[in-house]
């Protein structure tokens, strides 16, 4: 892994991710819309940016060229399909051999074999109900990104977050297949851990064509079934 992309470079989880992936010397390219670069100020004689939305596929392309990996912030913003746009410009853009992670919550699922306690499922349809609404996020959007994703021939992997919490590094996060196993429990990690996990996941072969549900490592669930916890390196 040489040159790495990163599609919403400018957020906090992607700015995570520009430390972790300068970290390991990487090339570090990204996409931001014009007037979130700023934000990147102290990283910008280390990266290179491509200003405009992460849906343009032009954009996009030209971001992505070259690159061994791209790290991917799926967001639903707004009520036009954003995040399927995003994952689109992606999956069209590079190139066939690369690694692409992309980032969501525990709501998307794989297989349909994940358990939802009835309060995540009614809290998740009235914040979708209210967010969209308002036109201001669309959760289905982020549903059907990832089923292109799915679908795909790429080699992919889509990093499922639990809440998230600022402070420093714990460690690389612990994941399970399915959400309902125990060790998922806590439904915390840092932020800056999930980054971690983004990252690592480009080198991390095993994960292809999975979707990891992620919890910080020094959690109380991860610590009670440590037993059973699938190890990152996996």
């Amino acid at each position: 892994m040489k040159r790495v992309c990163i599609i919403g470079i400018s957020g906090k989880l992607g700015q995570y991710m520009v430390e972790h992936a300068l970290a390991r010397d990487y090339d570090v390219v990204g996409v931001c819309r014009a007037q979130s670069v700023h934000k990147l100020d102290r990283f910008k004689d280390q990266i290179t940016i491509f200003p405009g939305p992460t849906d343009d596929a032009d954009i996009v392309a030209r971001a992505v060229k070259g690159c061994d990996g791209v790290l991917v912030v799926l967001v639903p913003w707004g009520v036009k399909g954003y995040a399927a746009g995003t994952a689109q410009a992606v999956l069209d853009g590079a190139a066939p051999d690369a690694r692409l992670v992309f980032s969501c919550g525990w709501h998307i699922s794989l297989d349909g074999q994940d358990v939802y306690s009835w309060r995540a499922r009614a809290f998740l349809k009235i914040f979708g109900w209210i967010a969209k609404g308002l036109r201001f996020a669309d959760i289905e959007d982020q549903v059907e990104a990832c089923r292109r994703i799915f679908s795909s021939k790429a080699r992919w992997t889509v990093v499922r977050g639990s809440d998230l919490e600022e402070g420093p590094s714990d460690g690389l996060p612990v994941w399970s297949h399915h959400v309902g196993d125990p060790i998922l429990a806590s439904n915390m990690t840092k932020r800056i851990d999930f980054a971690l996990f983004m990252v690592h996941a480009l080198t991390n072969d095993a994960l292809i064509h999975k979707a990891p549900a992620i919890v910080g490592c020094a959690t109380q669930s991860a610590r009670a079934d440590a037993g059973s916890a699938r190890p990152s390196s996996e």
